[in-house]
């Protein structure tokens, strides 16, 4: 879309001759690819393509000034640096007015269309439990997903509340035209029509288990659904070699090109920390990594000296020194890490390592915790982005859901996913304590 504009604002503003030579004359076209690439970089960094944002006008108009601040203020560092980038004035700001406008008129167009029914996927539950509650709950909540839920089949052949005998799911698929019939046993032992479902099947009738759409919908894992069964038997948990060379090589090559750009910072930020309280500069603490063995976590020392526990940082910690406040802040108080990651503590990506008293009291509480040690832990994390600080019993709950989801999807393309989302979050400093 960004193109179309600053296409159609060189037709206007040169006439359509002169824009169809100007494009290949000077290397327009990189120039204009280059505007591009910064514009949608600005919309994802303002969250403009999160339907959750999508759902609230006001919300997509404020980010999208925001966007186009921070759109201007990219492209005049770049245009100062760089002049033979530019392009015309009137074409930059025509374009950029037009984008504007294409996409508040295109996001409308988005909540218009997720509301209307011949947009939506049908979608028909087959069962009873917890999953399909939370199921039904999301699909009724957020349309944006694409999904309509035309009918709760109930496994049992019983009609209870808001659902509808096993005998009607045929009828509903021919009638509403389903295309996914979503499976979810509930606690009590109903007989599965094996040979109406296989038939659908065969008709081109996706069949899926209600625990891998929510899976889909949330990017967690739904821990009720887990059994011993699954993890003894299933490979879902279970981490290819190659996907794990593949991580290893990528971290070492990140970190060592880390630390050749960091060291100078990393330098300068020795200097404070001795100069801004008594202590080392370095803290040391033992934390639990691949399969629960211990290890030395090292980061910046950010608090004063004697005062490090496990108790949990809060966002105003007294313990801070005043220069630790902010190395908190920035996160640059984790940049020690890197020599984790070269050793092979860590990885730059998986599950968030804690301390071993922390690690235990969770594992006694929580049901399948210690699957978060079939992997590394990581610097940053499929949970950390998704769920962030957490504080409470059931906060963990929710972060072992996202870890197990990480661990049952691993893979080269999660991990760079995971680290671009990180850059998005330390650039915009969320959740820093």
């Amino acid at each position: 879309m960004a193109a179309l504009a600053l296409v159609m604002a060189m037709v206007l503003y040169l006439g359509p001759i002169n824009a169809t030579l100007a494009l290949g004359y000077e290397q327009a076209d990189v120039r204009v690819a280059l505007i591009v690439f910064i514009f949608v970089l600005c919309m994802y960094y303002c969250d403009l393509y999160d339907l959750s944002v999508l759902r609230n006008p006001r919300e997509v108009v404020t980010n999208l000034i925001q966007c186009f601040g921070s759109f201007f203020v990219v492209l005049g560092c770049i245009y100062s640096m760089f002049p033979v980038a530019r392009l015309e004035m009137w074409v930059v700001l025509g374009g950029s007015g037009l984008a504007a406008f294409g996409a508040l008129m295109w996001r409308g167009l988005f909540r218009y269309a997720a509301h209307w029914p011949a947009f939506q996927e049908p979608l028909v539950t087959f069962g009873e439990g917890p999953v399909i509650s939370q199921i039904a709950n999301l699909v009724s909540s957020q349309p944006e997903l694409g999904f309509r839920l035309v009918g709760q089949v109930n496994e049992l052949h019983e009609e209870g509340e808001g659902m509808i005998p096993a005998t009607e799911l045929r009828r509903l698929v021919d009638e509403y035209h389903v295309q996914r019939v979503v499976v979810a046993m509930g606690e009590r032992r109903g007989r599965l029509p094996v040979d109406m479902l296989l038939d659908l099947k065969e008709e081109g009738v996706t069949v899926q288990e209600g625990s891998e759409l929510y899976e889909n919908i949330t990017g967690k894992v739904y821990l009720d659904s887990l059994r011993p069964s699954m993890l003894l038997f299933s490979p879902a948990f279970e981490v290819s070699t190659f996907s794990l060379l593949g991580q290893r090589i990528m971290a070492i090559v990140v970190s060592l090109a880390l630390i050749a750009v960091t060291l100078p910072i990393m330098l300068l930020v020795a200097v404070a920390i001795k100069l801004d309280s008594r202590g080392p500069v370095v803290f040391r603490q033992k934390r639990v990594g691949l399969r629960g063995k211990l290890f030395t976590l090292y980061k910046f020392r950010t608090m004063r000296e004697g005062s490090d526990g496990v108790r949990p940082a809060s966002e105003k910690d007294e313990r801070f020194t005043r220069f630790g406040s902010w190395l908190r802040s920035t996160r640059l108080d984790e940049l020690p890490q890197l020599w984790n990651i070269l050793k092979g503590d860590i990885q730059l990506v998986g599950p968030r390592p804690f301390v071993p008293e922390q690690e235990q009291e969770l594992v006694e509480s929580i049901p399948f915790y210690k699957l978060r040690w079939s992997v590394r832990p990581g610097v940053t994390g499929w949970a950390q982005i998704n769920r962030g600080y957490c504080s409470t019993l059931e906060d963990n709950q929710e972060k072992l859901a996202y870890d197990l989801f990480y661990i049952k999807h691993f893979s080269l393309g999660l991990d760079l996913l995971v680290i671009f989302k990180t850059a998005k979050t330390l650039l915009l400093g969320r959740g820093a304590r």
